[in-house]
């Protein structure tokens, strides 16, 4: 049975939907509250978390008519229950406190994010029994849900700029700690929920290694206790199979985060702000028109991970065969001219008209969903045209790919069509993909950026990093550590060498850096590539754990990838690939702090480079 994490914390939320009770699996609710009228109290996260999961038409099925914010004020709807799902954090707390004493609902089911801090729980407890209300709470329940799930196999701990807080020069041990402390909550929900206690690999210094050994730490913590949560697998003993964790850093492949794609899935994303599954964009008759890209949805599963052209290739055919399917329906419901029915004729023609008007609302979705994607596709080809986005795609590729670079239509695009950030993302895949650069080529590039008036602080960010990079590597061994130690004192936490990623990349065509190191380590064969990453295993010994190499206990059907400081679809869709291509076919669940399209990574660098005092005036808006 694959880890599927949409299904597992699906589950969890229906069954929290249902007063925490396993729903009954004719009807799809617990038979106590299916005739219980229930209310839903949402913090913003925790209805981001439920957004992706579960449409709104589909919590009436669960006994919820009515849903609010819990920082907006609300009425007393009085004999009602009230389900509340939010992050337990002081300001929820005395909301909670004020709702219960004013009795706004009957009874409170109080259901937190993730487990609530015991001091935090103290302070409920006697506001609650101080306001004379604390008979008005019915249970108390730790969900472990703090992670939103975008498709089957793919989470986001929706952590906002993790990337810069690690990476700020004047970020003190105290902020790392702190964000640290939330990847770790976040990942332990996500294990939890998946109920499975990974073995998990990661390359050496940096938030990556932070991270997994802090996770060993919590997770061996927490199998120490005797009601733990992970029974995994019930009695099944030494034929369940653990998974593995790998967990990244930003900084192993930028790369990755920066260039332009040419697949349907990333090419929403990044170009028209695919976000929670949602889309906005303009209607055919003008004005916008709101869509939902998800599991729901037989095109988009089919057809997100194809490249764009294949694409709208693919939704022309859907139309062909539309149109005659509807004419074949019409045909056979017509009447032959002239004809008289009786008997079997009437018959007959009863029995088209019965088969035609069953299959008309199943005409009717499949001409929505054509309209859906046929406005999205030429709303694309508009916007691709309009920026000449398949000109960055190739000239990207073709650095980073073949390592072949035409600098006379590098400095073209660069003064040519595109936003400005489309600009500045082929000026740092320049960067990134080219060893050694001669200064007078970077000072065209300069030129090229200034004259189409773009902000260069992220591109001077990037080259300064791989500049200080270069020195690391060139330094001998007896200075290296000063260097390093200088470095990450100025430098933030996470100095890694920026190119390291994109070496290995070059080598193997289009498959990705880090898509090549999970199948390496999942093969769990040796490989100087992987074997001096860590390996923690909760389960062993203290004393083996954080080893590198070591005793490895490939090969892995399953593995779960974690990324700190941004991921994207992009290498979703390469982890996937790897894992649909293995033979027997393998099960990758791709996490990231959270999703960025390049323009969103774009700012996050050009942060990072005025805290440097670099770059271009900080006043020019990258974005246009």
């Amino acid at each position: 049975m694959a880890l599927n994490l949409r299904q597992k914390q699906t589950g969890c939320v229906i069954r929290m939907l249902n007063l925490n009770q396993t729903p009954n699996a004719t009807t799809g609710t617990s038979n106590s509250s299916a005739e219980v009228y229930k209310v839903l109290i949402l913090d913003k996260f925790c209805r981001d978390v439920l957004s992706p999961l579960i449409h709104v038409k589909d919590l009436r099925k669960h006994g919820i008519t009515l849903y609010f914010l819990i920082e907006k004020e609300r009425q007393t709807i009085p004999d009602v229950p009230a389900i509340y799902f939010v992050q337990p954090n002081s300001a929820n707390i005395s909301r909670i406190v004020s709702d219960a004493s004013r009795s706004l609902y009957d009874i409170f089911h109080l259901n937190f994010s993730t487990s609530i801090p015991r001091p935090l729980l103290e302070n409920l407890a006697t506001d609650l029994l101080n306001s004379e209300s604390v008979n008005r709470v019915g249970k108390i329940y730790d969900q472990y849900l703090e992670f939103i799930t975008l498709e089957d196999n793919m989470f986001s701990l929706a952590q906002p700029t993790t990337y810069v807080q690690l990476n700020d020069p004047k970020a003190g041990e105290r902020e790392i700690e702190e964000i640290v402390e939330r990847l770790l909550s976040g990942l332990f929900c996500v294990l939890v929920t998946l109920g499975v206690v990974p073995i998990i690999r990661c390359v050496q210094g940096g938030p990556a290694e932070m991270v997994a050994s802090a996770l060993d730490a919590r997770l061996r913590d927490h199998l120490m206790t005797k009601n733990n949560l992970f029974t995994e697998g019930g009695n099944l003993g030494s034929s369940f199979q653990r998974p593995v964790l790998c967990i990244f850093d930003r900084n192993f492949e930028p790369a990755v985060a920066i260039q332009h794609d040419w697949t349907y899935r990333p090419l929403v994303h990044d170009v028209l702000g695919l976000k929670l599954n949602r889309l906005t964009v303009q209607g055919e008759k003008g004005g916008n028109q709101s869509y939902e890209l998800d599991y729901s949805d037989p095109f988009w599963v089919s057809n997100a991970s194809s490249p764009f052209p294949k694409a709208a290739e693919e939704i022309q055919t859907q139309l062909e065969k539309y149109k005659q399917d509807v004419d074949e329906v019409n045909q056979r419901t017509g009447a032959h001219d002239g004809a008289d029915f009786d008997g079997p004729d009437l018959i007959g023609h009863t029995k088209h008209l019965m088969n035609a008007v069953n299959s008309l609302p199943e005409l009717t979705e499949r001409k929505k969903l054509i309209d859906k994607h046929m406005n999205i596709l030429s709303v694309l080809l508009d916007k691709i045209k309009e920026r000449t986005l398949d000109a960055y795609c190739t000239l990207e590729s073709d650095m980073l790919v073949k390592e072949s670079i035409d600098r006379n239509a590098l400095l073209s695009a660069l003064r040519g069509k595109g936003t400005k950030t489309d600009k500045l993302r082929l000026a740092i895949i320049y960067l990134l993909a080219t060893e050694m650069i001669p200064q007078s080529e970077v000072e065209a590039i300069d030129v090229a950026l200034r004259e189409s008036e773009v902000d260069s602080c992220a591109f001077q960010y990037v080259k300064k990093i791989k500049s200080l990079n270069t020195s690391m590597a060139s330094a001998n061994s007896a200075s290296k550590s000063n260097i390093v130690d200088w470095a990450e004192k100025l430098y933030g936490q996470s100095i890694s060498a920026v190119t390291a990623g994109m070496k290995s990349l070059l080598s193997e065509g289009r498959q990705l850096a880090v898509t090549r190191t999970v199948e390496a380590i999942m093969d769990g064969k040796p490989n100087p590539e992987v074997d001096s990453y860590l390996v923690f295993d909760p389960r062993a010994p203290k004393s083996s754990s954080g080893a590198s190499g070591g005793h490895l206990k490939g090969p892995f059907k399953e593995a779960i990838v974690f990324m700190i400081g941004g991921g994207n679809y992009m290498e979703y869709g390469s982890l996937q690939e790897m894992a649909q291509r293995q033979q027997p076919s393998k099960h990758v669940i791709y996490g990231t702090t959270e999703v960025l399209s390049g323009v969103e990574f774009i700012e996050q660098l050009t942060v990072l480079g005025q805290k440097m005092g670099l770059g271009g005036s900080s006043n020019d808006n990258t974005t246009h």
